[in-house]
């Protein structure tokens, strides 16, 4: 773990950004009904274990991806018991790069992640979602997501080479995933540098965590979306987009989730948002997935980036991992009086490079 060299210890907005709103793309028609609920059955032992990783692609140097893969795979593979061997894999967007194309799929997800032996649940990331305009077989925003992961049925992939990994059949390309232990609300933040969501997926939001709270405290809340709210790292900085968007609706609706994660980001950051009253919400980034350049954080000083902004005052950042890939683990317990969290960060040598707690109740 590092959280000690100089740096901002808040989050950071990374000044004087020109503004891509114009690169939104339209979302896919749904493949299931809304409100876009997927269920993950396994046997109820009290104890749900499960892997979050974002921007796994790349195509320049794929040694990260495969590394990080086999990481997971392993852990897997080799649990003692079985109530500490991850169910799943959520994968938090930028599965394919540049581009959302197909071709992509093969080299830079199938085979990657051909020997994980769990279901592999995803959102969308920017790259994801975006589209070549030089294609030479002219495709829509997630054409080949959807094709992969929001299918209506278990099939073979066309495009997943020699895979014999099936396509998923998630209803939507923002959807919830229902566990016995869990709920998982899955955003899509669509292709902008900082993230857009339209009004009729904020409305989704706020059905979605008020339905998930009448599940208190037997099962913890996550919210999953792709562009982080809150990051000190040097490339993106934080998306005051994300930010008004998720802390307005926590204050709208009086709900907050357990956890929020995302990807985007090219490193590992763990924040706590101190809200004046309440509990504490954590915020994780894990998008050190195996893309091969990795996001450092920003340093004191610099003029590019500032933390005087009344949206970073209450946050901490208490720990982050700038120079290594890694993924996270994360496992959630019944306990007497509801859940317990934790959460540990696994750098692809098998180091664990942070832990964390949060008791949900």
């Amino acid at each position: 773990m590092q959280n000690n060299r100089q740096g901002y210890y808040r989050a950071v907005f990374k000044l004087r950004q020109p503004d891509d709103d114009h690169k939104f793309q339209p979302l896919p028609v749904p493949s299931g009904s809304y409100p876009f609920h997927l269920q993950h059955q396994w046997p109820d032992s009290g104890k749900l274990v499960f892997h979050m990783v974002g921007d796994t692609g790349g195509f320049r140097d794929t040694g990260f991806q495969h590394r990080v893969a086999a990481a997971m795979a392993t852990q897997c593979i080799n649990s003692q018991t079985e109530d500490e061997r991850p169910q799943f894999l959520f994968h938090l967007g930028d599965i394919v790069y540049n581009y959302g194309e197909a071709d992509g799929y093969a080299e830079q997800f199938f085979k990657p992640y051909e020997n994980y032996p769990g279901q592999i649940y995803a959102i969308a990331g920017n790259h994801d979602s975006d589209v070549n305009p030089d294609a030479a077989d002219p495709y829509q925003s997630l054409d080949a997501f959807t094709a992969v992961f929001c299918d209506t049925e278990h099939r073979k992939v066309l495009f997943g080479g020699k895979t014999k990994r099936s396509s998923g059949n998630q209803p939507n390309v923002y959807w919830t995933l229902e566990t016995n232990l869990a709920i998982i609300i899955a955003m899509h933040s669509n292709v902008p540098k900082f993230g857009i969501v339209t009004q009729e997926q904020r409305n989704w939001l706020i059905n979605e965590l008020q339905t998930a709270d009448l599940s208190r405290p037997g099962k913890a809340i996550i919210i999953a979306i792709h562009h982080a709210p809150y990051s000190a790292d040097t490339n993106h900085g934080s998306s005051k987009t994300m930010i008004e968007l998720l802390e307005g609706v926590f204050l709208e609706t009086g709900i907050q989730p357990d956890m929020v994660v995302s990807g985007h980001v090219h490193n590992y950051q763990r924040f706590q948002h101190l809200y004046p009253e309440g509990k504490p919400l954590t915020y994780l980034v894990a998008g050190a997935g195996g893309y091969d350049e990795l996001h450092s954080l920003a340093e004191e000083g610099n003029p590019i980036y500032s933390n005087h902004s009344p949206l970073l005052q209450h946050l901490q950042l208490q720990a982050y991992n700038d120079n290594k890939h890694g993924f996270l683990k994360i496992g959630i317990e019944r306990k007497a009086l509801g859940v317990n969290i934790t959460g540990e960060y696994y750098l692809y040598t098998g180091e664990v490079a942070d832990r964390f707690e949060i008791v949900v109740s």
